[in-house]
């Protein structure tokens, strides 16, 4: 809970990406390239819309991202330029097998 409120102050610039059938490993590849260039951040939904809530008073832009805290996300916190961040983050997308009961 504070950690988010802490990234919330640190980091001016906010991704928001989806983790379904994501396995631990592909996770911890992510959080290796992103060393250095952000913060990823999983986590309750109920505990980050009340956290994002009670920072609104300081950043009122911050209620734009309520709609979107929904299903299996998280956010990836960074100081710099978003392309960079966003070419990190598509470059770890790996193709999947559906997994039973899936579709």
């Amino acid at each position: 809970f504070t950690k988010i409120i802490e990234y919330l102050d640190e980091y001016p610039k906010v991704f928001i990406v989806g983790a379904d059938n994501v396995g631990s490993k592909q996770m911890q590849q992510i959080r290796i390239s992103l060393r250095g260039k952000g913060e990823l951040l999983m986590g309750k939904n109920t505990m980050m819309r009340k956290a994002i809530r009670g920072h609104l008073e300081n950043n009122p832009q911050l209620e734009k991202l309520l709609p979107y805290i929904k299903g299996n996300i998280g956010f990836v916190f960074t100081k710099q330029d978003l392309n960079e961040v966003r070419d990190v983050i598509v470059s770890n997308r790996v193709g999947a097998p559906a997994k039973a009961g899936a579709i």
